[in-house]
């Protein structure tokens, strides 16, 4: 798994003061805003002076960019943080860590195929499963009975019905 998690990009400069606007890739941008430090792609830290929430954006004062042309430069740049600093509830994954798993059916062992994408539907997540054909799967617990992020796969147990045409 990665040490570090895109958690958005910076897509413009706000105000005079060397603030940035962060599109986040979150659930929510408020949960952005108990960081202390973020970091750039190459590892390197930096320290959040001030973190607010606009609209769906978060603005952010990063320690050493006091000034819009300071700013400038950091536009487009992707942000990361640390993996271990998200406390995430027992059975919650981050979705980059559920793409790519395998999907088995529980009782028979049968390989429906991969995780390619993730539908977030509102009421529940839904996996986009490539093999054979292109499967919905519900992220559900009725449905989904094993996640395994270490060894790569999920179970699942389809509802009757789920997978007819």
């Amino acid at each position: 798994m990665k040490e570090y998690l895109e958690i958005g990009q910076i897509v413009a400069t706000h105000g005079l003061k060397g603030e940035v606007k962060l599109n986040p890739w979150c659930d929510s941008p408020n949960m952005l805003l108990d960081f202390d430090t973020l970091y750039f792609e190459n590892g390197s830290p930096v320290d959040i002076v001030n973190a607010r929430v606009q609209k769906s954006q978060v603005i952010l004062q990063l320690s050493g960019y006091e000034t819009v042309e300071d700013a400038e430069v950091l536009r487009n740049i992707i942000l990361y943080s640390k993996r271990e600093d998200f406390d995430l509830p027992k059975d919650t994954y981050f979705l980059v860590d559920l793409m790519g798993l395998e999907v088995f059916d529980v009782d028979s062992g049968v390989k429906y195929g991969v995780i390619t994408d993730i539908l977030q539907t509102g009421a529940n997540d839904v996996y986009v499963v490539k093999g054979d054909r292109e499967l919905l799967i519900p992220a559900i617990a009725d449905v989904v009975i094993e996640t395994n992020i270490t060894e790569n796969y999920i179970k699942i147990r389809p509802l009757k019905g789920l997978f007819d045409i």
